[in-house]
């Protein structure tokens, strides 16, 4: 049982207008306001420029916008301070309406038109790159990119660089993009700069955290430990909660971009989770979690900070099995624009 001694989520990109695709305001706005209508972010939540910049990999000034139009629409208010406060769900439940993206009716001719924005296509890019780095690296064709998307070189360069920005694509010798593999090594890397970057996070947003944070995370966590079954999107969620929500109010925005990199392990998880929910008799990291939350609730800042090193420490060998399951057991199709690459 967890115990402490008493009683949780890159770059800049410039807003691009094309065809029908919504701008960069406008996407986070509308993420947010499904968030709100589902309860993710629940009322009393705490919302700030610079964790929405970072949540979204956008600057400061969209951020902004996406929050003063939930504001309009009655999902948020303005905070003492800083910030907003998420309103009651039952006084916002058509706002969300507003806030949806428009969607191309297959054959339409506007969909290709919407194609010509980066925000269109990144998420399916995304996608089908972290679904293959469990096999192997692989090199991206900018060019085969565009190609296959029907966009221009600029859009294609426009996802790139958020794939760089959000720490999946790296630079190889020659200057060629490419998504390292997750292999053992790469792993413990990463897991290696969370430990020591988190904690330090969560010690800054300790103070900083809405009443109703704390005892919503709990619920959660709670809910998940009784279940029989647990997805993977839940899975995902909760790790969302710790990794990316409460550390993203720590009030360092600088501290939060570096913390992004090491963190594109998330990324993967969303895809490690979906394959592989029941690789554990029970999911360990919920009790680890439950001590942070536990540890945080008692004001106890330092105790949750070694303990989120220690959840760190040991999740290594986690994602690693998860990483050979999908190895063992899935196979990588290939597409045009990605170029597997033979190790040496």
């Amino acid at each position: 049982m967890p115990h402490c001694g008493g009683t949780r989520p890159t770059g800049n990109a410039a807003e691009t207008v094309s065809g029908t695709a919504p701008r960069l305001y406008e996407r986070a706005a509308a993420s947010l306001a499904g968030q709100i209508a589902s309860g993710a972010l629940a009322e009393g939540s705490y919302l700030t420029e610079s964790t929405v910049a970072v949540r979204f990999g956008i600057s400061r000034p969209p951020a902004r916008r996406a929050l003063a139009e939930l504001a309009r629409a009655g999902l948020l208010k303005q905070a003492k301070g800083k910030g907003y406060v998420v309103l009651a769900q039952a006084a916002t439940a058509e706002a969300p309406s507003a806030f949806a993206e428009p969607q191309a009716a297959a054959g339409d001719p506007a969909r290709l038109k919407s194609l010509a924005s980066w925000e269109r296509i990144y998420d399916e890019i995304e996608d089908q790159i972290v679904a293959r780095i469990s096999f192997a690296s692989w090199r991206v064709n900018e060019a085969r990119l565009a190609r296959h998307y029907g966009v221009s070189r600029t859009v294609a360069r426009d996802v790139i660089g958020r794939l760089q920005q959000r720490g999946i694509l790296r630079k190889d010798e020659r200057s060629r993009w490419y998504a390292p593999a997750l292999t053992p090594g790469y792993i413990g890397e990463l897991y290696e700069l969370r430990a020591i970057l988190e904690p330090v996070a969560l010690v800054k947003a300790a103070d900083r955290l809405p009443d109703t944070l704390l005892p919503q995370m709990r619920a959660r966590l709670d809910t998940a430990i009784a279940a029989d079954e647990i997805g993977g999107a839940t899975l995902d969620a909760l790790e969302e909660d710790l990794h990316v929500t409460l550390l993203g109010h720590c009030g360092n925005q600088a501290l939060m971009q570096a913390i992004t990199l090491p963190q594109s392990l998330l990324i993967a998880h969303r895809f490690l989770y979906r394959w592989t929910p029941r690789l554990f008799v029970s999911e360990p990291f919920l009790p680890e979690h439950l001590a942070i939350v536990e540890c945080l609730g008692s004001g106890k800042a330092e105790a949750a900070a070694a303990a989120l090193e220690r959840h760190l420490g040991v999740s290594r060998e986690r994602a690693i099995a998860r990483v050979d399951l999908i190895r063992r057991e899935f196979n990588a199709e290939g597409l045009p624009y990605l170029e597997r690459l033979v190790a040496d």
